[in-house]
């Protein structure tokens, strides 16, 4: 009997709730495939970035490779106007079958799930996205991250006005940019806050070294910091600091003073300790940006 399009979307999101709430910070491709619907296993992560099911008409998810820890993700410099995700053909026919399949999700308007790699077999993922337009000239796809996005035709993107722009980005921003970040980072690092330890994932942040505000803030690992809540506050406030060595500083006003238990066992006493860092070299933090960090933490000092 042939599965049911809507029945194998619905039955891929709730999958994808449950794995998503067990592991925040990345899912397992083995994981993602075990996926049953209707009492027959359906893989939804296999070696094409477009994949469609023999049983369905229209693509069911879409993939995008891990990049190494020091570069960013492939979709990171191929932002369309508006945040929409820049998705490219396979390969450079448009009649591929794989193109076919997303351009009739794209006409159906059917929902589909994103999986971007954030360490080798392991996906952050993403749904539900739509495919909202195409670009043949530019042999690529759009595709929107939040249901705002999808409400806007991305042929009136530019008759918008910059702040109604800016807000749908920012939604991309939030939906996609911090949580990839966030999974590359713990992922680097183990799930451990690089000043603490403390290994529980709903506590740890990722922290960006050199602010994403500032020149040189990217969304890259050797950019970020495992960090738990208290120690990322921390050193965002420049209430502690890490040197180009590796070693905490924390602020003199604030060794001073006199309080409870967390100041003097959390934050106090790791005055001079040296943060854990990423195994693989290319994760590690950036010396430079750890510097140009440091100096805004001694001028604050």
């Amino acid at each position: 009997m042939a599965l049911d399009d809507q029945q194998v979307r619905t039955a891929m999101f709730a999958h994808l709730e449950r794995l998503t709430a067990l592991h925040p910070e990345g899912v397992t491709s083995a994981d993602l495939n075990t996926f049953t619907v209707a009492g027959r296993a359906l893989k939804l992560v296999v070696q094409p970035g477009i994949w469609k099911p023999a049983e369905l008409n229209a693509a069911l998810t879409i993939r995008t490779t891990y990049t190494a820890p020091n570069q960013l993700p492939p979709y990171q410099d191929d932002i369309a106007m508006g945040g929409l995700i820049k998705y490219a053909y396979r390969g450079t026919d448009p009649n591929h079958s794989d193109n076919r399949a997303l351009r009739t999700a794209m006409q159906e308007q059917r929902p589909l799930a994103y999986f971007i790699g954030v360490a080798k077999s392991v996906y952050q993922a993403h749904f539900p996205v739509f495919i909202v337009g195409e670009r043949p000239e530019q042999q690529a796809f759009l595709v929107a991250v939040d249901e705002a996005q999808r409400l806007v035709d991305p042929e009136l993107l530019e008759k918008l006005t910059p702040d109604s722009r800016s807000y749908l980005e920012r939604l991309t921003k939030i939906r996609l940019h911090q949580p990839v970040f966030r999974a590359r980072v713990l992922q680097a690092y183990e799930t451990q806050c690089a000043i603490c330890r403390l290994k529980h994932a709903d506590l740890l942040d990722a922290a960006h070294i050199v602010r994403d505000a500032d020149e040189g803030g990217l969304p890259v690992v050797p950019n970020g910091l495992a960090l738990c809540k208290i120690h990322h506050a921390a050193y965002d406030r420049n209430i502690i600091g890490v040197r180009p060595d590796l070693v905490i500083d924390v602020r003199r006003d604030i060794l001073a003073e006199i309080d409870g238990p967390m100041l003097k066992h959390g934050i106090q006493e790791m005055a001079g300790v040296r943060i854990t860092v990423p195994r693989q070299r290319a994760a590690q933090p950036n010396r430079e940006n750890l510097d140009q960090r440091y100096r805004q933490f001694l001028g604050i000092g």
